[in-house]
């Protein structure tokens, strides 16, 4: 869908005059991002070879100008990178950085962007019941009002887990790298996912965002280095869903640590040496505990009748991954 084809219903659009904050101008930090990845990327298959999303002009101490956050999967070995203002002017970028463990990405333009940056909010200054506004890249038409609707943990399939996401309905339908912005006109975090809970006339949507307060503590180091600083978590390379109570494979990585290891689609996870795991937030915990990639993890498992435990020598995922282009 080209992004001239969509527009958030008027009734959900922000009303410039309820805020105290140049609504307005906020909105023109949110700019629209497409990324073209190689098509033997290690993410081409699971996230696309040509991605589209929204980023946000910030402004850090020692940030460079045309500094640009946005959710790391957008430009996870992307080789071209574009940005587009709130005049409609394409300006290339490149994506600078990925931070794993938040799932930030920073990207800086290479031109001009014409894009007033955001400062950083205080994400844990939004209790349940907070007025803000998730916005894509394109103006007012993009931004819907939403409310803070949850505060809590989130563990991701995909080995990732964040202790306090931010929770909003009703949900944006076009969420990647979308900008949260708090009551006071700053940002508070950066849109993730769309969750849906329920079914039929009873499904609620919401999306679930990273709160701005992971970013202030790596932000330096990202600019300087292309990553966080921190040490990296051992990786397995799995997808795994609850289910009736339980952990099961939803699917590996191709040629990923677990996959070697001999693991299967639709093996049931029971522990992690001699700890029992039954929800996906368990299972990640107990894996990063035992130490660096490179480690070896005893997966206990249920295959068809049998019970077996599988030895996973973890790895880096990072070291799977193409490194930015550098122009």
């Amino acid at each position: 869908m080209a992004d001239k084809d969509w527009e958030i219903p008027l009734n959900l659009q922000p009303d410039l005059s309820d805020y105290s904050y140049d609504l307005q101008a906020a909105l023109r930090a949110v700019v629209q991002l497409r990324a073209v990845v190689p098509a033997d990327a290690f993410t081409a298959d699971t996230l696309g070879t040509e991605r589209t999303g929204s980023g946000v002009a910030i402004t850090a101490p020692g940030a460079p100008d045309g500094l640009v956050l946005t959710i790391g999967y957008l430009i996870t070995e992307a080789e071209t990178v574009w940005l587009i203002n709130h005049a409609g002017r394409a300006v290339p970028g490149h994506a600078l950085a990925y931070d794993q463990s938040t799932g930030f990405g920073l990207v800086v333009a290479l031109g001009q962007l014409d894009a007033p940056p955001l400062e950083l909010g205080d994400s844990d200054g939004l209790p349940i019941g907070t007025t803000v506004v998730m916005a894509a890249g394109g103006g007012r038409n993009k931004a819907i009002e939403t409310k803070v609707v949850g505060r809590q943990e989130f563990a991701g399939y995909w080995e990732y887990l964040l202790d306090d996401a931010i929770f909003v309905a009703p949900a944006h339908p076009f969420w990647s790298g979308a900008a949260l912005i708090g009551a006071d006109g700053r940002l508070a975090g950066t849109g993730s996912l769309i969750l849906q809970q329920g079914d039929g006339r009873s499904r609620a949507d919401m999306n679930m965002v990273v709160p701005i307060k992971l970013l202030r503590p790596i932000l330096t180091q990202m600019l300087t280095t292309g990553h966080s600083g921190l040490p990296p978590r051992p990786w397995l390379g799995l997808y795994v869903m609850e289910s009736d109570g339980g952990l099961v494979v939803g699917g590996m990585a191709d040629g990923g640590p677990a996959e070697r290891a001999g693991v299967k689609s639709g093996d049931r996870i029971l522990g992690v040496g001699d700890e029992e795991v039954a929800e996906v937030s368990q299972l990640w915990r107990a894996v990063w505990q035992i130490g660096g990639p490179g480690v070896q993890v005893k997966l206990r498992i249920a295959r068809d009748d049998a019970s077996l435990t599988l030895r996973v020598t973890t790895s880096d995922r990072t070291k799977f991954l193409r490194a930015p282009r550098m122009h």
